[in-house]
């Protein structure tokens, strides 16, 4: 590095610049290591709360016994096994307080798991808790085991000493000698000192039959009015549930109800629009605008599919305010929609055949009114039978054919209609065939209204008879003269041998 070594400023940055990666990696290396050894404390911590639960556990069976004791022995060896448990917790109760520091110590240093420690402290605490609350329960038991079985031991001894001196007191022997009677005075003297000491013992035994009758009933009032409180605070909370439920149900059956209300008057205002007479421009703006709307009521639905949510988590299951369900008014709200966009769709079809084929509005009118007046149901849809009915009342000469009898000419309408034969004509299918048939006719009266003027000389908006005859043959221009009208000028005068064929035309194809 002297300054007549050879690029030393190329040396140095090298230098520099290994020494620079070696201190980063150092640096990584030992956070590294304070990371490992932090996630090591943690699962070494994780794992002594296993140890302590599990050792918890097992105390927690020993100590939910229903063992009382069958007799004083009994009593007494249990009581003996408890004294040792007690003595066990509180001899382990630092090992607890030492995991429990350590939790604490690794929540408050901001570790990595810090909401699992929290709550595996909180349930740990919960369970040593419940151990020596149950152990202290247990005790209580067995000492009160041990009062009855001791109360009972010294009433059965009583009862051996009664049923024992009641053969000597019954006895029928009083002497016969004046040396066995003073015998027979001295044995009776001694009964009686012993009577009146096991007159203190029964008097004993029977003050402390007394007292546990008195515990076993103060216990018991103290039980029946725990019992009496805890029933009363379970109906206040089960009143509070059912006054919530009850208004949960009623905010669902308010909103519900005026959900299905809104749902008739605009199923109504759209079948409304279908008898308006303005253009169908303006009709098509009128039902988009309907449609937005009821694209705008998605939100109040939403409401009441989370009121409905609710009351699924509440578990109510039945609501006397209201027959709507979610469900339903989710369908109704669909079939809503889909008429909209359906009836959008069937105006902006009416003007394009309105616009390229010449078919009128009146016409067009005319085919969505006879719809929707066979259309009973308002479903939207016609059956065979309705649709054959609206056809014939539009003018088609369809056969009156028995039911089970073949229609070959209404079979080849459903053939375009209905292909799939689903039983059903909806509107746009119906408006569809109307406007193909409609601009056929529109075709086929143009092509004859320009034949009828071919006929005419200079191409006159009438036909004189002479024409007619020159070149139809006579049964057609019979027939063209008997259905047509007299040509009026403007004036409203009649021009003599003079037929109005484009009247004439136009009537054929009226339909």
């Amino acid at each position: 590095m002297t300054s007549s070594a050879f690029d030393t400023s190329q040396v140095k940055d090298k230098r520099d610049t290994i020494n620079e990666r070696f201190q980063r990696i150092k640096s990584m290396a030992a956070a590294r290591r304070a990371k490992l050894n932090e996630s090591h404390r943690l699962h070494q911590f994780f794992r002594d709360m296993d140890d302590e639960e599990s050792w918890i556990k097992e105390k927690k069976l020993l100590v939910s016994s229903e063992d009382y004791g069958r007799d004083l022995t009994g009593v007494q060896n249990l009581r003996k096994k408890h004294k040792r448990l007690e003595a066990e917790l509180a001899a382990h109760e630092p090992a607890i307080q030492g995991v429990l520091d350590t939790g604490k110590k690794l929540s408050d240093d901001n570790t990595i798991g810090k909401e699992e420690i929290q709550q595996r402290l909180a349930q740990f605490v919960d369970h040593w808790k419940e151990l020596k609350q149950l152990a202290a329960a247990r005790g209580q038991r067995l000492e009160e085991s041990l009062e009855y079985q001791q109360f009972v031991a010294n009433v059965e001894e009583e009862e051996a000493w009664i049923n024992e001196k009641m053969t000597l007191v019954a006895s029928e022997d009083y002497g016969d000698t004046l040396a066995a009677i003073q015998g027979l005075l001295k044995k009776h003297e001694a009964f009686e000192t012993d009577f009146t000491v096991h007159k203190d013992r029964v008097n004993d035994v029977c003050a402390n039959g007394e007292d546990l009758i008195k515990k076993a009933l103060e216990e018991t009032w103290r039980n029946l009015q725990k019992i009496i409180k805890e029933r009363e605070l379970e109906l206040q909370k089960e009143q509070r549930r059912q006054e919530e439920n009850d208004k949960l149900r009623q905010e669902f059956a308010q909103h519900a109800n005026a959900f299905h209300q809104w749902i008739q008057e605009t199923r109504y205002s759209l079948s409304c629009m279908v008898e308006e007479s303005g253009t169908l421009e303006s009709q098509l703006e009128a039902t988009k605008r309907k449609h937005q709307e009821i694209r705008a009521m998605r939100s109040q639905l939403k409401k009441i599919e989370d009121l409905g949510a609710a009351m699924e988590e509440a578990l109510i299951l039945d609501n006397k305010y209201t027959e709507h369900s979610t469900v339903g008014l989710a369908q109704q709200w669909d079939q809503l929609d889909q008429l909209g966009m359906r009836m959008q769709h069937n105006l902006e079809q009416q003007i394009q055949a309105r616009n390229t084929t010449g078919v009128t509005e009146e016409a067009l009118k005319e085919f969505s009114m006879m719809f929707k007046h066979f259309d009973k149901d308002k479903s939207g849809r016609l059956n065979h039978q309705e649709f054959k009915s609206c056809l014939r009342s539009l003018g088609y000469d369809l056969p009156m054919v028995e039911e089970g009898e073949p229609d070959p000419e209404f079979e080849s309408i459903l053939d375009t209609v209905d292909p799939n034969r689903d039983g059903h004509v909806s509107l746009q299918e119906y408006m569809a065939f109307m406007i193909s048939r409609e601009t056929e006719n529109v075709k086929s009266s143009e092509e004859i209204e320009s034949a009828f003027r071919a006929l005419s000389s200079e191409g006159k908006p009438y036909v004189t008879k002479e024409e007619l005859y020159q070149n139809l043959t006579r049964e057609q221009a019979d027939y063209c003269i008997s259905h047509m009208k007299p040509y009026m000028d403007g004036k409203g005068r009649e021009l003599p041998s003079a037929y109005d064929y484009i009247e004439f035309t136009r009537s054929l194809f009226v339909n």
